[in-house]
């Protein structure tokens, strides 16, 4: 019996009947998404076998998490001050240390929820409705997860009207001539992603050695860029599945087999699961509160410390 993929989830999409067309709308996305993660690890399990699975998950070890998780504090802290820079540049203000508690949450969420983005959205939604302004949180959100790549042609591409498109174009403009590229934002973004890719890359690396790879160094890199391509495409569940399968690609072009390529990646995705959980305790401590300050309406409601209070830069 074959798997349901994405094409055949697609076709039975467009074929329901109109009346449930919005639980369509609402659903089918994420329902995509994980048909096309799964089918990935069907794919790789008829090829290769679960063994590589588990020997990626009996590679974990103490010493492994402990420098996974040193790491991730180090990428996490850099991440959160790119994203305050851009931010700021933008014109919302942003503390530091609830900037680093906000993308321990996004992390996590990333890291079980459908799509691997999902978290970012909740960081973006949530540090605007504390900004008073949405849209400039997902543009902030939006640039930061970005700002690694060079983006050069959208700035000659506003123009006057007013057409939703010729909007967003000058919005996207504006960004970059006042806010990204600005001469005292782009540098502090450009080191602190530099810093973010080391860090990934060292963890990459560690998986890969505790996994037994003796590749040389510039080889993993060269893979892990490869993979993380993959990674940034929303058809996973919590990242299972493009990264695993692009894994095993990789390392088989590179002549290592695509077995080693699966038993890393899934030593480097429990790493970093691993490592990220402070965002649950955190999301746990959000629900607490909340669920406390419920139950006493009487009582002034404090916020939220989750995503930070945010108010307009003016000089």
């Amino acid at each position: 019996m074959c798997p349901v993929g994405p094409y055949n989830l697609l076709v039975f999409l467009h074929s329901v009947p109109a009346g449930i067309g919005p639980v369509v709308r609402r659903f089918g996305p994420s329902l995509l998404r994980l048909a096309a993660g799964v089918t990935v690890l069907w794919f790789l399990v008829r090829q290769v076998g679960a063994a590589p699975f588990k020997d990626g998950l009996r590679a974990v070890t103490w010493q492994a998490v402990v420098a996974a998780a040193t790491l991730t504090v180090l990428t996490t802290l850099c991440s959160a001050w790119r994203w305050r820079v851009v931010a700021r540049a933008l014109g919302v203000d942003l503390d530091l240390p609830g900037a680093v508690c906000a993308y321990y949450r996004s992390l996590f969420l990333n890291s079980v929820l459908f799509g691997g983005i999902l978290g970012d959205v909740h960081r973006a939604v949530t540090h605007g409705r504390r900004a008073g302004d949405v849209v400039r949180g997902l543009r902030a959100v939006g640039w930061e997860r970005l700002c690694g790549q060079v983006i050069q042609a959208v700035r000659g591409a506003a123009r006057r009207g007013r057409s939703r498109l010729t909007r967003a174009a000058r919005a996207v403009s504006a960004d970059l001539r006042h806010g990204v590229l600005a001469l005292d934002v782009w540098p502090q973004l450009t080191l602190a992603s530099a810093l973010v890719v080391a860090g990934h890359t060292a963890t990459f690396v560690i998986a890969a050695r505790v996994a037994g790879s003796t590749a040389p160094l510039g080889e993993l890199v060269a893979l892990l860029m490869v993979v993380q391509t993959a990674m940034v495409i929303p058809l996973s569940i919590g990242g299972w599945g493009l990264r695993e399968g692009t894994a095993a690609w990789a390392f088989a072009a590179a002549g290592l087999g695509a077995a080693t390529g699966v038993t890393v990646a899934t030593l480097y995705a429990v790493l970093m699961l691993a490592a990220v959980t402070p965002g649950a305790g955190l999301l746990l401590r959000d629900a607490v509160r909340r669920r406390r300050d419920q139950g006493q309406p009487g009582e002034s409601r404090r916020p939220d410390p989750a995503p930070l209070t945010m108010e307009a830069v003016r000089d």
